[in-house]
């Protein structure tokens, strides 16, 4: 079974035998879609030569992780205003890029903590920080001689096939059953316009916990008492039950909307997402684990 057909599979499930966690199916049929996915060009690298922007894009989705931890960052600002944890990290990232360029595969397997640190403009001793760099270390091992777009070429135009290789190579990648970042890496590649895939219409939605925040404020999710208010007093989630329910059920639940709009699943991840940086939806606490998968 292919590694999205498996993800969903999977979370169709979860999603039958869920016990803390219920899809409203009339809530479901009324979700609007949002705006069309696009990247940010001033947040991310997207200006620079192909070969460039590919190693930004591997590199950037090689460390979007860290999601229950983003509150203890030290955020970037636009307007006056913090901008999210992911955007402070990918905006940090593009200017290391427009200044130094890539980092070689020799330069990403002697990564020290202190220096994605301070690339980033985080304390040198956060955890999330030693957690980046090992996984930078990763990286580099797993490219070995080869460049990110030598990555492309050996995925042959699949983007299922170039996921199946990051997670069978790197541990950080093994989402197992979610494959979140595996997934968004040949979709972030596709929309920057450096690779070309013909399957990506085969992809899931990238499991994290804004999608399913955005679903859970739209009604589509509806938590049990025990666990709604365990997420709405700020507390962090453990990796378990409750935590895989809630990003399971919105995999399910993003397939069945996505076939009512006629659109990809890819396509809906990243407009159910950009529409979650609106203040209604960061008003509201979403859940926050501690984990390397998202």
């Amino acid at each position: 079974m292919a590694l999205p057909d498996e993800v969903r599979a999977h979370c169709a499930q979860v999603a039958e035998h869920a016990r803390s966690v219920r899809i409203d199916l009339e809530a479901l049929d009324a979700v609007a879609p949002g705006a069309p996915p696009a990247l940010d060009p001033a947040r991310h690298y997207l200006e620079g030569p192909p070969e460039d922007v590919a190693a930004y894009l591997l590199t950037l989705d090689s460390i979007n992780f860290g999601s229950g931890w983003f509150p203890t960052l030290r955020k970037r600002e636009s307007g006056g205003r913090p901008v999210s944890g992911y955007f402070t990290v990918a905006w940090a990232l593009a200017d290391h890029f427009r200044a130094a360029g890539p980092w070689s595969a020799a330069q990403l397997r002697a990564m020290r903590t202190e220096e994605i640190a301070d690339v980033l403009g985080q304390p040198r001793d956060h955890e999330l920080m030693a957690l980046y760099a090992q996984a930078l270390r990763d990286l580099g091992r797993f490219l070995g001689e080869r460049r990110p777009l030598d990555l492309v070429a050996e995925a042959r135009g699949s983007a299922v096939r170039l996921a199946e290789l990051l997670s069978g190579s790197m541990a950080m990648f093994h989402d197992a059953g979610l494959f979140k970042r595996a997934q968004i890496s040949p979709s972030d590649l596709a929309l920057a316009g450096v690779a070309q895939f013909d399957d990506l219409d085969r992809l899931t939605i990238f499991a994290d916990n804004l999608v399913p925040h955005v679903l859970r404020c739209d009604g589509v999710l509806v938590y049990d008492e025990r666990l709604a208010a365990h997420i709405d007093a700020g507390r962090p989630l453990r990796m378990g039950p409750q935590e895989h329910e809630i990003r399971a059920c919105g995999v399910y639940a993003c397939t069945r909307i996505a076939q009512r709009l006629g659109i990809t699943e890819q396509d809906l991840d990243h407009r159910l997402w950009a529409r979650g940086q609106a203040p209604e939806y960061k008003a509201r606490p979403r859940h926050r684990c501690r984990t390397v998968y998202y």
